[in-house]
């Protein structure tokens, strides 16, 4: 893949991750809220961040999927994430998403979610894109629906982390 793509939307730049922002990045998932939805486990040392940072880079870099950093302007400060995973073979992707507690409820996933929407549609001409969700998870399922998601129904025991397996309901946006 070439260059990491940046994306800038009216309050936000959506940049790749660097080293640089390790400590914005342990911040985020130091936090038990928002990790409770997460399948990653509260971080308690510097280094899962940028074990992190680095395995979103690859993930890159092999054409896996990619994560943007989610900054708020003029700052330039991660404050969250947001990508897809791909599915080459059938052009769908799986999205992914994460932000500061702090910045909840203030729109600003709405307006990164809708840039990286349109790039998948657009630039990677995705036919379609899914989300999974844990079933208590009702601000993802309101986010979801706002963007014109609709929901395939719920996957008993479709995920598995923090020891046991968790229910998932599923999303679809296709392409517009």
């Amino acid at each position: 893949m070439k260059d990491f793509p940046k994306l800038e939307t009216p309050r936000l730049w959506l940049r790749q991750a660097t080293a640089a922002d390790a400590e914005a990045i342990f911040s985020l998932f130091s936090d038990p809220q928002v990790t409770q939805f997460h399948d990653l486990d509260t971080f308690t040392h510097l280094d899962q961040a940028r074990a992190v940072i680095e395995r979103r880079k690859m993930g890159f870099k092999s054409d896996r999927g990619i994560r943007w950093a989610i900054a708020l302007k003029p700052q330039n400060t991660p404050i969250g994430s947001c990508g897809f995973t791909w599915d080459r073979a059938s052009d769908q992707a799986n999205i992914g998403y994460e932000l500061a507690s702090e910045f909840w409820r203030q729109g600003i996933m709405t307006e990164a979610l809708t840039a990286i929407l349109n790039y998948g549609f657009e630039v990677k001409d995705l036919e379609r894109v899914t989300a999974e969700i844990m079933l208590d998870n009702i601000a993802s399922r309101q986010l979801l629906k706002k963007l014109g998601f609709q929901s395939q129904g719920v996957v008993k025991e479709r995920g598995f982390w923090k020891g046991k397996h968790h229910d998932l309901e599923q999303f679809v946006l296709n392409k517009p």
